[in-house]
């Protein structure tokens, strides 16, 4: 087990973010996950690794991103990857987003990854280098009505991802993005109130979605997840850094026009 890799992943609770907790376990890492939400409160929340540590915390919090490394560096002395996937989505017109609303994207999209990343750089460094994936979304590069606030701080996630890998080579700690397309998770289907799939009954909603894009179908998060460990695994992206990796069944390859 000493020579057991260890990643941390944010948004442990969530769809992608469970399901890549499960993809590392099974690839033989120890898993740190962190989420906001209970163990308790997710399906199959009890499975959690037995070798990994959960820890219920708000990323958008300072001091709690603080307290969250304080409980990684004492269970582990390095980490091999860091997966920064925690995200929160406003999904309204932009003229009636408040400030606070704003604010609050930001604080869980944006700024958790860029204190995340600083509060990693000695554990990931530890152990010779390692990799930090940061889950973007289809939204940085291509987006809709009604989601600017999420987009934005998505947009904001690639630029930062660029800006890391250059500082950070130095170290061997690859940086990379993930940019996923429409994925069956909870915050998609929250999001599809908005609207620009129709007003039917949600798998009504889910069919319209995935007629949108090129593959006909909407991503499960295991497939995401599948792309995240790539990210993360040295042998296979070991010459990729600053690189932003659409996952999007084919959806942004198509002109909206056609």
């Amino acid at each position: 087990m000493s020579e057991s890799k260890t990643v941390l992943i944010t948004g442990a609770a969530g769809g992608i973010g469970r399901a890549a907790v499960n993809l590392f376990a099974q690839k033989g890492w120890r898993v740190i996950g962190v989420d906001r939400a209970a163990l308790s409160e997710v399906e199959g929340g009890k499975d959690f690794p037995r070798d990994g540590l959960f820890i219920r915390s708000d990323i958008a919090r300072p001091e709690d991103m603080r307290a969250i490394f304080e409980k990684a560096h004492a269970f582990t002395d390095s980490l091999g990857a860091l997966v920064n996937n925690a995200a929160i989505q406003v999904a309204k017109p932009l003229i009636e987003t408040t400030v606070e609303e704003w604010d609050s994207v930001m604080a869980s999209n944006l700024r958790s990854v860029f204190l995340g990343v600083k509060l990693a750089h000695p554990l990931l460094k530890a152990g010779g280098g390692g990799a930090v994936v940061n889950v973007s979304s289809v939204h940085a590069i291509q987006t809709s009505a009604n989601i600017a606030a999420y987009a934005a701080s998505k947009g904001g996630l690639l630029a930062l991802t660029r800006a890391m890998a250059i500082e950070f080579a130095p170290d061997n700690i690859r940086v990379n993005a993930i940019l996923p397309g429409a994925v069956d998770t909870p915050m998609l289907r929250a999001g599809l109130g908005r609207g620009h799939v129709g007003h039917g009954d949600m798998q009504e909603r889910l069919d319209n979605l995935a007629h949108k894009t090129v593959s006909g179908k909407v991503g499960t998060p295991e497939e995401i997840a599948h792309a995240i460990y790539f990210l993360a695994d040295n042998e296979q992206s070991s010459f990729m850094t600053g690189q932003a990796l659409v996952v999007d069944g084919g959806a942004t390859a198509r002109l909206s026009t056609e």
